[in-house]
């Protein structure tokens, strides 16, 4: 009920205002698209304006335009800093985008009294969002009106109707959000079938071309539609097997493998990105890590890697991909060897895989053994510093990160490393008795455990045929059963069926396991494919010197725990090493075989007994292979500091050798050390600060 005449009279003479039914009505348009290949957003928005224009109550004028072509389910903080809105060519003069409107909406002198979109799901796809925005609105004294809702406005003594109009809101909203998100779960779904029948989405990835097949619907089929399947390329496949052995094999980094490609771009063409416009021409550290982190090349067709969508191309953790069950296509690599690949250490992170020096205008030299060195206190790897024309190998980590017992700085110089490495490898990786000192006893053990893994594998093999048979005895009861008279005799025999396969499934497990045990065993053998002779780290060229450490998978230890202060070498030799360590040892090796008692008398390793007792200066010579005493300029006998170890083990099968595995130098102390352990660490000065 409105106010009485003469009331009405005095506030009409006394307002500085036009009456409400005079003055128009300034809203700004709301509008969104997707920018997706099913929509176009050139048609889509100029739609949604004359939809907004013919809902309008007479009066109203769209005095701004704000539009977005991007998904209406992105974060509020994200929205209009897409650039798909610069593709198409839109017939709407555009004052800015949904942050802009708010930010307008928050002024003083904003042009607009009200906002209007052609419906609620244009506004956001999430109810949550949607909400936020029409609340903020408010908050500033805008109403959020939609042109298919009945839209009531504020009159004389009035307040606008908003019951029935939240209502439907309300329920446009959920209703809006469950569609999507059904949507999204269906094609979800079908991505995953799609993947799993072995099809390829997108460009295939390199080492495969396309392969195409007709498609599986016949109307599609009808129109020439097409589906992808993979198959090798015949110069790229052989282009990823090569990364990848050189990944496993010599554990190099994704940017060194680039740079051993780029030497000869003709028998290693670089992979061309999906935008031709972006190729560099090139191999680069991401281009091949891409190669390595690509399940595909094992056979199996692999999808959902990263959110394109809803995380900006993020990689997704493993356990969300989504992997055809069996093999797909042709594989270029083994699952074994793909998993190497993913768990090749990171020791070298951070580090150049070159022997050059840093780009840096004050470098003055280089540090041979950078990357190869590592504290013994808390793992990390040492840097290179000189000082006084001397260099050194440094751990000085801030004190935040240091251990109570970790000192301050620990200094290794480059002369103690070169040193104890050059006997490492006189001795224990190029000499000629390196296999006696890596013992005897270690294979009698190893024979014995080979021999009870073997009886156990035969037991687990007899016990699984035995399953599958009380299995087959079970379907044949069945072939003579009426399925109405002994309906429960069949419901046991099923349900004992499923036993026995699941007790078979169990067996088969605990056989893949110890077979996998098997398979990853020691062979000393493999000292003797190594050549034999003196390595001079001294004489060689940095370059070179790389190269060996590399293939031997060097890695040095200092150690300063206790007061004997030592430096620890250890390599790795594996099957799949052994060809390129051999051949590079040959070409290093100076001296011919019948020098060795050179390489016993420069390591400080005389012959001494096999009973654990230390020789004594007269017995030297005696024995093969064993720590004795040495002379210094001034004739004072004195032992070189060694201390015995167990030796770890690796390895795997191979088809040239019967058996070829991992052999490294590691394991902890054991007190006493039995005499087949036989690693020694020669003891050098190390200085801490």
């Amino acid at each position: 009920m409105g106010s009485p005449e003469q009331i009405q009279g005095w506030i009409k003479r006394n307002s500085l205002e036009r009456p409400a039914a005079e003055r128009p009505l300034y809203v700004a348009f709301l509008g969104r698209t997707s920018g997706d290949e099913q929509q176009d957003p050139t048609l889509s928005l100029p739609r949604q304006l004359d939809n907004c224009r013919r809902g309008l109550p007479d009066g109203a004028i769209i005095v701004a335009h704000f539009y977005d072509v991007e998904s209406g389910r992105m974060e509020l903080a994200k929205r209009g800093k897409g650039k798909s809105l610069k593709r198409f060519d839109i017939p709407i003069p555009r004052d800015g985008g949904l942050n802009d409107l708010l930010d307008e909406a928050e002024r003083e002198d904003r042009r607009f009294e009200a906002v209007i979109c052609e419906s609620i799901d244009r506004v956001a796809r999430r109810t949550y969002y949607g909400t936020r925005i029409e609340h903020q609105l408010e908050e500033c004294g805008i109403p959020l009106l939609a042109a298919d809702e009945p839209i009531s406005l504020p009159t004389p003594g009035r307040k606008a109707k908003k019951a029935t109009v939240v209502l439907t809101r309300r329920v446009k909203q959920g209703v809006s959000e469950w569609y999507v998100l059904e949507m999204l779960e269906k094609a979800w779904d079908g991505y995953a079938i799609h993947t799993e029948n072995g099809f390829n989405i997108g460009k295939p990835c390199y080492g495969f071309m396309a392969r195409l097949v007709p498609h599986p619907v016949p109307k599609k089929r009808d129109k020439g539609a097409k589906k992808t399947l993979l198959a090798p390329h015949p110069v790229q496949g052989l282009v990823v097997k090569k990364i990848f052995a050189w990944r496993v094999n010599e554990l190099l980094s994704y940017s060194a493998i680039a740079h051993r490609l780029n030497e000869d771009l003709d028998t290693n063409p670089p992979p061309t990105p999906v935008d031709p416009s972006r190729a560099v021409g090139r191999w680069t550290g991401s281009s091949v890590r891409e190669v390595l982190t690509n399940p595909k090349h094992t056979g199996h067709m692999v999808w959902n890697r990263h959110a394109r969508k809803s995380g900006h191309n993020r990689l997704n953790p493993p356990s969300h991909w989504v992997w055809s069950p069996e093999y797909k296509h042709e594989p270029l690599i083994d699952l074994e060897t793909f998993v190497r690949a993913q768990e090749v250490p990171s020791r070298s992170k951070g580090s150049r895989p070159t022997s050059l020096p840093n780009k840096h205008p004050q470098t003055k030299r280089v540090y041979r053994y950078r990357s190869y060195v590592f504290c013994g206190f808390c793992g990390r790897r040492h840097h290179g510093k000189t000082i006084r024309g001397f260099a050194y190998y440094v751990c000085a980590p801030r004190k935040e990160y240091r251990r109570d017992d970790h000192p301050a700085s620990l200094w290794i110089p480059e002369a103690k490393i070169t040193e104890a490495l050059n006997d490492f490898l006189a001795t224990r990786v190029f000499g000629r008795y390196r296999r006696d000192l890596l013992g005897a006893g270690a294979g009698n053990i190893q024979a014995a455990e080979a021999r009870e893994r073997a009886s156990k594998m035969n037991a687990l093999r007899r016990r699984i045929q035995d399953t599958k048979d009380r299995a087959k005895r079970l379907v044949r009861q069945l072939e003579f059963v009426n399925d109405d008279e002994d309906r429960d005799l069949i419901r046991d025999v099923r349900q004992r069926r499923a036993e026995l396969a699941a007790e078979r499934d169990e067996l088969e497990t605990r056989l893949r396991n110890l077979e996998l045990e098997d398979a990853d065993q020691p062979n000393g053998a493999l000292l003797d494919a190594l050549p034999v002779g003196i390595a001079d780290l001294d004489t060689l060229d940095d370059t070179v010197a790389r190269r060996l450490f590399e293939a031997l998978r060097l890695r040095i230890v200092c150690d300063t725990r206790d007061e004997r202060k030592r430096i620890r070498c250890e390599v790795t030799l594996t099957g799949d090493t052994m060809e390129g360590a051999t051949q590079l040892g040959k070409e290093l090796l100076s001296g011919p075989q019948e020098s060795l008692g050179a390489v016993t008398k420069q390591s400080g390793l005389l012959p001494g007994p096999r009973d654990g007792s230390m020789p004594s200066v007269s017995q030297a010579g005696s024995y093969p292979s064993w720590p004795c005493p040495w002379q210094d300029s001034n004739l004072r006998t004195r032992l070189r500091r060694a201390v015995l170890y167990p030796l770890s083990y690796r390895g795997q099968r191979d088809e040239t050798l019967q058996q070829v595995g991992r052999w490294s130098y590691g394991g902890p102390v054991p007190d006493p050390p039995p005499a087949w352990c036989v690693r020694v660490r020669a003891g050098h000065g190390c200085h801490g600060g």
